[in-house]
C-alpha cells in the first residue's frame, strides 16, 4: 500500500516516463559510462594507477556501505558530529548523491520492500529497473526529507546533500593534480562506474540469486559473491531480517569487511555502540530454510 511519502507510480513503459527524465544528469551518468569504456580500451594504466583504482573503489565502497547504509540509513552505531560529516563526505565522493537522499530512499525501500511500484528498486518492476532504471525515474529525484528528519536537522548535512557533487569534484582535482589525466580515467571514472553497478547488484541480483536463511516478507537473498564485491552487503537476507544490526554477516564464515572496518574505527574511539544481531537469530533452528 502506498504511503503518503511515496510518490505516485508512473507508467514505467510510457513515453511520459522517459520524457520526464532530467537531461543533464542523464548525460553525465551515461557519459561517465562511455568514458569508463574508453579507459578500458584505450588508456593503459601503470601499476600506481591500478593501486589507485582499487583504493578509490574500496574506500568509497566503505563510504556507501559503512556510512550511507549502516549509519545514515539504519543508525547501527553512533559517532560524533564531526566524524558524521567525514563519513558523509566519503559517501558522497562515491557519486551516489547526498546522504539524506540516499538514506531516505533506502528507508522507503525497507518499508515497501518488493511491493511493485512502491519499492524504489524491486525486481518485480523488472530487472533493469531495479538495477539502474529507477535512478532515472523522476519520482525518486527529490530527497524524501520526511523519511530522514533525524539527520536532516544538521545544516552541514543539508549543505552536503544539496552540493553532493563537491566531494567527487575535489577527488577528481586531487587525482588530476597528483597523477594526471590517465589516473582520473581509471581512479575516478572507471572506479565510479564499477562502484555504481556493484551497489546496484544489491537492489537487483540479491533479490533474485542466493539463499534464504530467514523467512521475510520480501525476496532478499544471501549471496557470497555479492558480499565480496560489496564488502559485506551481499548478506541481504540477514539484513532484511534484522536491519538494525551493524554486522550483516551474522556468522563467522560470512565475510563482512565493512563490519571489520567499523570495529577498527570503534577501537580508535571514532564510533561506538555498534549494534549486533540478537542471539535468537543465531540459533540452529534459524538456519537456512530455502536454497536457491
Amino acid at each position: 500500500m502506498s504511503s503518503p511519502s511515496t510518490p505516485p507510480r508512473p507508467d514505467l513503459d510510457g513515453e511520459a516516463f522517459y520524457s520526464k527524465i532530467p537531461a543533464v544528469p542523464t548525460l553525465i551518468y551515461w557519459g561517465l559510462h562511455g568514458l569508463a569504456l574508453v579507459a578500458l580500451l584505450f588508456v593503459r594504466p601503470s601499476a600506481e594507477i591500478l593501486v589507485l583504482t582499487a583504493a578509490t573503489y574500496w574506500v568509497r565502497m566503505i563510504g556507501i556501505t559503512g556510512a550511507y547504509h549502516r549509519y545514515f540509513s539504519h543508525k547501527t552505531y553512533k559517532t560524533s558530529r564531526i566524524f558524521q560529516f567525514v563519513l558523509a563526505w566519503i559517501g558522497a565522493s562515491a557519486t551516489q548523491k547526498g546522504p539524506l537522499w540516499w538514506a531516505g530512499i533506502h528507508r522507503i525501500h525497507h518499508r515497501e520492500s518488493d511491493v511493485p511500484g512502491e519499492d524504489p528498486h524491486s525486481p518485480k518492476d523488472g530487472f533493469w529497473y531495479s538495477h539502474a532504471g529507477w535512478i532515472q525515474d523522476p519520482r525518486w529525484e527529490p530527497t524524501p526529507f520526511e523519511e530522514i528528519r533525524d539527520f536532516a536537522r544538521y545544516p552541514e548535512l543539508q549543505w552536503l546533500n544539496r552540493w553532493h557533487f563537491v566531494p567527487p569534484l575535489v577527488l577528481v582535482a586531487a587525482i588530476w593534480l597528483t597523477m594526471g589525466a590517465a589516473a582520473v580515467m581509471w581512479g575516478f571514472v572507471l572506479s565510479t562506474v564499477l562502484l555504481w553497478h556493484s551497489t546496484y547488484t544489491i537492489n537487483s541480483l540479491s533479490h533474485l540469486f542466493g539463499s534464504r536463511r530467514y523467512e521475510t516478507t520480501d525476496t532478499s537473498r544471501n549471496n557470497v559473491w555479492l558480499a565480496f564485491l560489496t564488502l559485506g552487503e551481499g548478506w541481504h537476507n540477514n539484513h532484511h531480517r534484522y536491519m538494525a544490526s551493524c554486522r550483516q554477516g551474522f556468522f563467522w564464515w560470512e565475510i563482512d569487511p565493512t563490519y571489520y572496518v567499523l570495529k577498527g574505527l570503534e577501537k580508535l574511539g571514532l564510533i561506538w555502540d555498534i549494534r549486533e544481531p540478537p542471539s535468537h537469530l543465531l540459533q540452529p533452528q534459524e538456519e537456512m530454510k530455502e536454497a536457491a
